[in-house]
Formats: structure tokens, sequence, C-alpha cells
């Protein structure tokens, strides 16, 4: 029988802390969800209580099919203060991957995913002279205290989206726009990753070290000069920096690759991206769906030569008939990759849950699984979950008709 999909494929999902785990204080995320005048929609407030309910959740995720799963570990409660690390917490996040370990899942573990203490943030954040060290020695203790439970560490969640969204855009903390800063920001993220590998390998050999990024398909909004050399600077920008910067002893054992939508580039846009031509089908997000973008940015992720996992794909929609089609063009997609020989090893859908969608908040639904926030946090995992469920089961697309 043939199958779409090699044996020892990984599947699962994936969430982070601050989106699901609930009462993340500590953070510049919930200072910026309180900001007078943010950007950010709502408060992450009590999450969807994952913090306390991770083992139910693991439980039903194996139950569903997966056999690995992606999350993070938030960083303001490890070390609340700079230096300052908590033996609580860094038992509690022993428990959490414990438990995911027994139930046979594969952990992805991510070390930055957006969100960084309160006082790393207010002395300058990624800006910070001593940032690089600063984040190295949290990697490092993590991956001494942790390590062992840590077979694959992602180390910066889309260092692109960081950059952009927080100091281009403005629309994620620090909240400022400044082309200079986006830059230099993407550039010391790098850095970043590059730090982070070294501490994580000088701590713990059982860990595969990787970077996680984001890659859209950019495309220019018009067939004019404007839009194509503002096309190249973004495609450099999120893009080329983050895939050919992959270099030298430390650039990590595998590659993240995660994918949502095909982008318009426009100069004429205040915000440098045009909406999607008319007729384009579009998540909530106001995303365009284009899954071949998925085959295409993985061969281009595969330049790096390295091992790749797609560590986030999914979209958000109330409607689940729209996330099967999707998941499963977007699988189609992974399969057609591997077919033309590129090296996937795994698929994490986003998100596991529907959960806290940073400044769009609770309103996007992304998750395989529902989650009634006004009913005890009750699960329910939606029709999708089960579709998936039997791709990760037998390692094959369901046939049209």
């Amino acid at each position: 029988m043939q199958v779409d999909f090699p044996p020892g494929f990984l599947w699962g999902s994936a969430t982070s802390a601050h989106q699901v785990e609930g009462g993340n204080v500590n953070n510049d995320w919930w200072d910026f969800e309180h900001r007078p005048g943010t950007a950010a929609r709502w408060s992450s407030g009590d999450g969807i209580e994952h913090y306390h309910r991770y083992a139910e959740d693991f439980a039903l995720l194996r139950s569903l099919g997966h056999n690995a799963h992606r999350l993070s570990l938030e960083w303001s409660r490890i070390e609340p203060a700079p230096g300052e690390f908590s033996r609580a917490a860094t038992a509690h996040y022993r428990r959490v991957l414990t438990a995911l370990a027994e139930t046979g899942m594969t952990a992805f573990v991510t070390l930055h995913h957006f969100t960084l203490p309160r006082w790393f943030a207010a002395a300058g954040g990624w800006l910070a002279p001593d940032a690089l060290t600063v984040f190295a020695r949290y990697c490092r203790y993590v991956a001494v205290e942790l390590g062992e439970l840590m077979p694959y560490v992602c180390t910066v969640n889309e260092p692109q989206m960081v950059a952009l969204h927080g100091y281009l855009e403005g629309c994620h903390p620090p909240g400022v726009a400044s082309e200079a800063l986006w830059k230099r920001v993407g550039r010391r993220l790098l850095e970043a990753h590059f730090a982070a590998v070294r501490a994580v390998r000088g701590a713990s050999r059982r860990s595969l070290v990787g970077l996680a990024v984001q890659l859209p398909l950019l495309v220019p909004a018009l067939d004019d000069e404007e839009c194509r050399a503002l096309r190249r600077l973004m495609r450099h920008e999120i893009v080329d920096l983050h895939l050919d910067g992959l270099t030298g002893p430390d650039r990590g054992d595998f590659l993240g690759v995660q994918y949502y939508r095909k982008q318009w580039v426009d100069p004429r846009s205040p915000t440098r991206f045009a909406e999607p031509p008319a007729g384009c089908r579009t998540t909530q997000m106001g995303w365009a769906v284009h899954p071949d973008g998925l085959r295409q940015m993985l061969h281009r992720a595969a330049e790096t030569r390295l091992p790749l996992f797609v560590t986030e794909n999914g979209i958000a929609t109330e409607d689940d008939t729209e996330r099967i089609d999707y998941l499963l063009t977007h699988l189609a997609a992974v399969a057609q990759a591997l077919a033309e020989g590129i090296d996937v090893r795994g698929y994490l859908h986003w998100s596991a849950f529907d959960n806290f969608e940073w400044s769009e908040g609770y309103r996007p639904r992304f998750g395989l699984i529902a989650v009634d926030r006004d009913a005890g946090f009750a699960r329910h995992p939606k029709p999708s979950a089960y579709v998936f469920a039997k791709v990760a089961e037998t390692g094959r697309l369901p046939q049209p008709g």
C-alpha cells in the first residue's frame, strides 16, 4: 500500500505558554495587553487554563493520534528576576515535560516564543548590550535542568515576526515603528539563535537544536519596479536573512518551517502589504490561503541543507470544514515536497487548541480542539481533529471521491 508520509514521520500540534497557560503576569506581553491605547484587543487572562490541565491535554492529544507536541517554556516564570531562577517553576516544567514523555509524544520545546520577562524588556529587550549573554544564561539553565526531557529544542520562534511586528509595525511589544530598529533586531535574533545553540549544546548533548522561522510566500502586488524592489527588501529581511544566515558550527541541527499564507507586497500600502486580491480565499486573520506556497517554501528552506519539520501551519476559521480542507491541501503540499526529495520529518499543526492569538485575542479559531472558556474551559475536539488522526495513523491522505 502506497503511503504519502514515511514511517517515523512525526505528527502533532503546537502551543505556546502565554497563549494557553494563563496568568503570565510577569512578561512584556501582559504589560502590552494592559497598556493604554494598546493594539492588543484582549487580555490573555486565564488563557485556556493549560497550566493546570497539561496532563489531561496531553492525554487527549495522544488519543487523537499525535506522536509529537510542540510547546514553549515561559521565561518570565523560570527567571522572574535577573539571574534569579525559580525552583518551583523549573519543577513545574519538569512535571509538564515528564507527563508529555509518558504519553509517548516527542517534545519540541521552544525557549523563546514571543514573550520576554518584564525586567529584560525594561532593560532594552533584544536591543540591550548584554541581551545575548542574558538569553544564553537562561538557555543554559534550562538545558542543564531539563535537557534530558527535551529531544528537540526550538531556540527562537519566528525571529522575523518578533522584529517585524514589534519594531516596524508596532502591533506587538515593544510597539515601536522604526525601519532601522526592525533590521537591527532581526540580526540580533539570528545571533540569539547561535548563542542559544551554543548554550544548549554545552549543557545537554541529548537535545537537537533548531530555529523556527515563519516563511510567507511574498509576491509583488503589481508588476512594477517599486513593488519588485520592496518585495526584494521584505524577502531579504523576512526570509533570506534567516535562511542564508544559518551557517557555521552553531547553525543548529534542524530547521522549523512555519507557513500560513501568500502575501502581496506594495509600497503604496501604509503597512507595506496589500490586501489579498478580490475573490481570493482568506481566513479570519485576513490571510490568503495558498497551499502550494508551503511546498515552495519547503524547497527554499531545504537550501539550508538542514532536516526540516513543519513546526506550525494552520487556519483561523469558525468553519471546521474549511479547516479540514486547509489541512488536507497543505498536507498534500508537504507530501509533494517529500516526493520531490525534500527532507521533511514531521508536521505540527497550529494549533492544538483555540487559544489566545496575541493582538487578535481569542477571536481567531486556529485549534483542532475547541475550548469553552465560559463553561469551565471544557475541551471539544472538532471533526478536523479526527481527520488529522486518521492521516497520522495511516500515513495516507484521503483520496478524492
